[in-house]
């Protein structure tokens, strides 16, 4: 698998975040930038998400795309786009319970294809950081619905009892 990455194109306020390659909680920082900048931007009115060059999604990284929708949909009126291509990513997606819900699940997008996409800066991940990350966005993954509740309380609980 490839390095994971983190693209993104913003015009007049209409976002894509696209991930690439093997897309790990080591990016997590850099995507919760990314997600911050949108929000701190006036103009920011829609957000398209593209994972159709993923190749892996740990769960952390699937809480922290969840998070973008959770934060932009009240803006938007409506759940953002994700767009995959990958038929293994999306069954993973529909697994967490994206679909409709989280997410409007497409195989395309002409923002995606019209907006010149730059690499992220990527943020530094420190212990803290991280733990403060993947706690949150396991949180947001157990919200969705039982079985992600069922699947993700033993590590939310293991980390929430180790010492800080």
């Amino acid at each position: 698998m490839s390095k994971g990455r983190v693209l993104v194109a913003n015009h007049q306020g209409d976002y894509v975040i696209k991930l690439t390659g093997d897309v790990r909680m080591t990016l997590c920082t850099t995507i919760d930038a990314c997600l911050n900048d949108m929000l701190d931007d006036p103009d920011f009115s829609h957000v398209v998400v593209d994972v159709s060059e993923a190749e892996g999604l740990d769960s952390t990284s699937l809480g922290m795309l969840a998070k973008i929708s959770r934060v932009s949909a009240p803006v938007m009126g409506q759940p953002p786009v994700l767009v995959s291509q990958n038929t293994d990513i999306t069954k993973v997606i529909d697994s967490m319970g994206f679909r409709d819900r989280v997410y409007t699940i497409a195989n395309k997008s002409d923002m995606v294809d019209a907006y010149a996409l730059q690499e992220a800066n990527l943020s530094e991940l420190d212990e803290h950081s991280a733990r403060e990350q993947v706690l949150e966005a396991h949180k947001i993954l157990m919200s969705l619905n039982e079985q992600n509740r069922i699947a993700f309380t033993e590590l939310v609980e293991c980390i929430e009892n180790q010492p800080k």
